[in-house]
């Protein structure tokens, strides 16, 4: 959309401003709306070529057709961590297929989505083809979703709250698609470059200030066994039937862990720790609109708080604050989070389990191909993973898919 590129720049400065992400980000993002845009243009495109095809049937006497018909009026729940870019997720798929949405924006970051529909409005759209409604979720959203004249919903954001939307959408059973929560992992190998593996590692975990679903925040590391064999992974051959699988899956969050060691340790594992604590040293934390900044302010006083607390629950139940874990000392306002590694995870711990939603990395260990499996998949999000990361250094891509088929994840 060429309205959305001329004004990258301001569009960048206000979600900047609202939900706290570098302005670098923010840019980006801008960029990606835009081509969203152009994307699903081009579908729609291609499926007014495809109206009325012809099905070749049997029987001559019938003829058959194809025609796709938008299917109404759709409700569009949309979080605060990509506020203009989640908007152009569901509103541009929705109004190529021909739909008039309602587009519902987090309470917290609505000011660019506010944009969007003054762009919309220079570009002629029609009156009420896309309307913004904005407002707390229990007094805007939760009618919406129960609401009649509503023929399906599109959401993104917390679980709990998919949950209640799935509820009343299925009182009508009214159709509706869910992004959630998660709790992804990322495994790193004995094999890799380090510092290629802790760019990716901290990419994964503290990009957009850690408010991220898919953000890769539980770090599994390899540590060689007593041998010193090579590892290799076996586990598409190991995991063939989602049933063994989910079998598996079962065992391993349902098991008495009370006697779990918190973690082992190695040559790799301090290695690796040290690095990766000296790049965080070098994140710079500021005022997201400045020059060079990586991390920025958490999007409210109430998130602000919850990451704290989760942070202070690990210590308390025994896990170690290896960096971070408090305000940065040089920023006195602000809702501002260290980046955190916490080390001596258990399994049992609520920062291992619960999705933190902000810069905070938690860190394990594992030996064999198993361990590494078991850990991957010891979530609460497993039946609904949205992203993992391996990382290894492998002369074949079949490790990756391999390791990729025994990790319940979406986006590899």
């Amino acid at each position: 959309m060429i309205q959305i590129k001329e004004r990258k720049s301001e569009l960048a400065k206000l979600e900047t401003v609202d939900c706290g992400k570098p302005l670098k980000e923010a840019e980006g993002d801008m960029e990606d709306v835009a081509g969203c845009f152009k994307y699903y243009a081009d579908l729609a495109e291609g499926l007014d070529a495809k109206q009325n095809t012809p099905i070749t049937l049997a029987m001559k006497a019938f003829k058959s057709y194809v025609i796709k018909e938008p299917i109404g009026v759709v409700d569009l729940v949309i979080p605060w961590n990509y506020p203009l870019l989640m908007a152009a997720w569901k509103v541009a798929p929705a109004l190529a297929a021909g739909c008039a949405a309602i587009l519902k924006p987090s309470e917290l970051a609505s000011v660019t989505c506010l944009e969007l529909a003054e762009v919309c409005r220079e570009v002629d759209l029609p009156a009420g083809v896309l309307n913004i409604l904005t407002g707390l979720g229990p007094e805007a959203g939760a009618p919406l979703a129960s609401h009649s004249h509503v023929d399906k919903i599109a959401f993104t954001g917390s679980t709990a709250t998919g949950v209640k939307i799935m509820t009343a959408a299925a009182q009508m059973v009214k159709p509706v698609s869910l992004e959630l929560g998660g709790k992804s992992p990322i495994v790193v190998f004995e094999d890799v470059d380090i510092d290629k593996a802790i760019e990716w590692t901290l990419y994964g975990c503290f990009y957009t200030n850690g408010q991220i679903c898919s953000a890769t925040s539980r770090l599994i590391v390899h540590i060689p066994n007593p041998s010193n064999q090579t590892l290799h992974l076996s586990l598409k051959s190991q995991f063939k039937s989602s049933k063994h699988h989910w079998a598996s899956n079962y065992g391993v969050m349902g098991a008495d862990r009370s006697n779990e060691r918190a973690d082992i340790s190695g040559p790799n594992k301090t290695e690796f720790l040290d690095r990766l604590v000296k790049w965080s040293e070098n994140i710079k934390i500021s005022d997201p609109l400045e020059e060079g900044c990586k991390l920025g302010p958490i999007v409210s006083r109430g998130q602000y708080e919850k990451v704290l607390k989760f942070i202070s629950t690990a210590k308390s139940e025994g896990a170690t604050i290896l960096y971070g874990g408090a305000r940065p000392e040089h920023l006195k306002k602000g809702f501002f989070v260290e980046p955190t590694i916490i080390t001596d995870v258990k399994t049992t711990m609520q920062i291992w389990r619960e999705e933190v939603f902000g810069p905070v990395l938690s860190v394990k260990t594992f030996t064999t191909e198993d361990e590494a499996l078991e850990l991957a998949n010891d979530t609460q999000f497993c039946r609904q993973g949205l992203c993992g990361s391996i990382v290894h250094n492998h002369a074949s891509s079949k490790l990756h898919l391999e390791a990729s088929n025994g990790v319940a994840l979406g986006v590899s």
